[in-house]
């Protein structure tokens, strides 16, 4: 098979254009571009500090135990995706490989698998072994935008187009984030969920995305018990990232899934989620925990401590699609987050790749059968907002 060529990592900065979820002017992605001796071209992407991976990325190596990413993969053949990782994750320990690293690891490895699906004329999922799920179910997630300081009727009418939309759209599963509740008291963000399970119905699959609100189990636990009544699925981490023995509290006695380790990085990180913490879900996200490579073993290892998996995803299409083509391939992960919805508004979202969005029937996608990834990159949009850095 031809081999890599080129490998360049692009920082897309685009106006923000609304976006809630950043407090800047632009919305920053990092993406990387494989090229192979044919001039085909895999891309992958990671939203983490994309400037600072596009540094690391080009880190020269200064010795054996820091070596650089790009001499890895120049001259290796894409299908050898998995022994790429593990020569670049076993031989940068020296400069720490936990964390931005492995963000970085995570974009290299996506374009690896999308350039190796086109040269093979392969979707992705068939490169993970094939299927064991006849589709992928992805979960929209319900966000209005900041509306802090807002009275849950003003709320409650901003959701309703949102859930009009995903309906329209296919999806039968949904998630509502805390983001914009901080300002509302425990008891009004209980009723808050309730109302909006009687707007959506009983037929579609909630969760919710407290998004770090508590900081002790037991808080978390008198809220998420009151929840149960409103049949919530799952709860995305309730508590603070690092708090593994109130994680382990909490799921012990907990009715609802309690999910970690949304920003965790490595199966290593999710090893210690699983032993550790015993969460029953983990939500390790492929463009940042380590691309298809890692988020697969990850997926194993869920398999033997009885736990599920639903990748996270906060970035554009790339992520999104990447966790169809991951769903398809394992057992363990029941849905996907999919986050490229209106109405809050992204340029990255809506036009980095085509197409921005599958057809959903009855909530499920089916296999793609395109190679690779099975999206077209917009280069003229990539060439209008490449950022030029110093």
């Amino acid at each position: 098979m031809p081999a890599v060529v080129d490998l360049e990592a692009i920082v897309v900065s685009v106006p923000a254009e609304g976006n809630a979820f950043t407090e800047t002017d632009t919305e920053d992605i990092l993406l990387v571009l494989v090229t192979d001796e044919d001039g085909r071209m895999g891309f992958g992407e990671c939203a983490c500090a994309p400037g600072v991976l596009k540094e690391l990325i080009e880190f020269p190596s200064e010795h054996f135990w820091a070596n650089g990413i790009t001499e890895h993969v120049i001259g290796k053949d894409p299908i050898e995706a998995l022994a790429i990782y593990d020569g670049i994750y076993h031989s940068s320990f020296y400069h720490g490989r936990r964390g931005l690293l492995i963000n970085a690891l995570s974009a290299v490895d996506i374009a690896l698998y999308d350039l190796a699906g086109k040269q093979l004329g392969k979707p992705v999922w068939q490169l993970l072994g094939g299927a064991r799920q006849p589709g992928a179910r992805p979960y929209v997630t319900l966000y209005p935008g900041d509306t802090r300081g807002e009275p849950t009727g003003v709320i409650l009418d901003k959701m309703e187009g949102i859930v009009d939309l995903a309906r329209q759209s296919g999806f039968t599963a949904m998630k509502l984030p805390f983001v914009g509740l901080t300002e509302l008291p425990d008891h009004q963000v209980v009723d808050l969920v309730g109302q909006l399970r009687a707007m959506i119905g009983d037929d579609v699959v909630l969760g919710t995305d407290p998004g770090y609100r508590w900081t002790h189990w037991q808080e978390a636990l008198w809220v998420l018990n009151r929840l149960d009544d409103h049949r919530v699925y799952f709860a995305e981490v309730p508590l603070r990232h690092d708090d593994m023995e109130g994680y382990r509290q909490l799921a012990a006695r907990c009715p609802l899934l309690i999910g970690a380790g949304e920003f965790s990085t490595g199966r290593w990180e999710a090893k210690e989620w699983l032993d550790h913490a015993k969460v029953p879900l983990l939500h390790c996200g492929i463009s940042r925990a380590g691309g298809f490579t890692e988020i697969a073993r990850i997926s194993e290892m869920c398999e033997l401590a009885g736990a599920l998996l639903m990748p996270h995803s906060y970035a554009t299409a790339v992520s999104d699609y990447s966790n169809l083509h991951m769903q398809i391939a394992s057992m363990q992960i029941p849905m996907v987050e999919f986050r490229t919805i209106e109405p809050v508004t992204s340029i990255l979202r809506r036009d980095l790749v085509h197409p921005a969005m599958p057809e959903i029937v009855d909530g499920w996608v089916a296999p793609p059968t395109a190679p690779g990834l099975g999206l077209e990159l917009n280069m003229d949009l990539v060439n209008q907002f490449r950022a030029r850095l110093s």
